[in-house]
């Protein structure tokens, strides 16, 4: 029974860009910057219709990972994968910054048939193999998806925050995602397989939609060496989200685009 739905948020994850803001996905930290000898930090990971409110189906904690100060693994503890959400548990028994993601790649396909919008997800022998680049109005998308949560314990460092250079990635050049405050300027890079990516758009929503009339989504473009700055007025949780999406050639006479996402939760604390 639990598999189920681990599948249904695979296939959520794969969706091409007309859907990207239907579902949110997130990794939410209970705190993101900590005290102590060995704190914990426990975490829910989620496909929501709103931030952060787990109210569609659980994000599969199989292909998550947690990267250390020292750059190097470190694991998850207590998994439990329930019928909206995820969660698991974190020691930062070192000090530093760690970083928690999760990154999805392959094929997908959409296109209309007989009234209905139609998706598959593979890979390129199984895409061939079935005929989807046959079907009517059928777009190909080559997808990398990246979702991200960073937590501090004592004082800040990057070395777990170092790119892959896979996928569209946040680069800490200038401001550290667990240094936000507000109404101070951040500013942060976007890579896309490692250089900067001009002309992403990014939005920024701040947690409680539910409870608002208009998401207040913050939009932004990263400039012309991948930078954007933003400066927030109010505390709380944000999501961010960075989608580029591009036409890159054709496959068996269908359009083919390549598409990534990266999506992060951040913390914003009091001035």
């Amino acid at each position: 029974m639990k598999l189920k739905p681990c599948l249904l948020a695979a296939a959520v994850l794969a969706l091409a860009s007309h859907l990207a803001h239907a579902h949110r996905v997130w990794i939410l930290p209970s705190t993101t910057v900590l005290s102590g000898e060995s704190p914990w930090v426990t975490f829910d990971a989620c496909v929501s219709n709103n931030l952060f409110f787990p109210n569609y189906v659980p994000l599969p904690t199989d292909p998550l990972v947690a990267v250390g100060p020292d750059g190097k693994p470190v694991t998850l503890q207590n998994p439990s994968t329930g019928k909206l959400r995820s969660t698991f548990d974190l020691e930062l028994a070192k000090e530093g910054s760690y970083q928690i993601y999760g990154l999805r790649s392959g094929i997908s396909a959409h296109w209309k048939e007989d009234g209905e919008n139609k998706r598959w997800r593979g890979d390129m022998a199984k895409l061939k193999a079935e005929g989807i680049t046959k079907k009517p109005d059928v777009g190909i998308y080559n997808y990398i998806r990246r979702t991200a949560t960073f937590v501090t314990a004592g004082k800040p460092n990057k070395e777990a925050l170092k790119p892959l250079g896979k996928g569209l990635e946040l680069v800490v050049t200038d401001t550290h995602p667990n240094d936000l405050f507000a109404g101070e300027k951040a500013t942060f890079t976007m890579h896309l397989n490692g250089k900067p990516a001009p002309e992403v758009d990014v939005v920024l929503i701040k947690g409680g939609d539910r409870f608002r009339n208009d998401p207040e989504e913050i939009k932004i473009k990263t400039d012309s060496e991948g930078k954007f700055s933003i400066t927030l007025k109010e505390a709380g949780r944000y999501w961010m989200e960075a989608v580029i999406e591009k036409k890159s050639g054709e496959l068996d006479g269908a359009p083919l685009y390549d598409y990534a996402t990266y999506a992060v939760t951040l913390e914003v604390l009091p001035e």
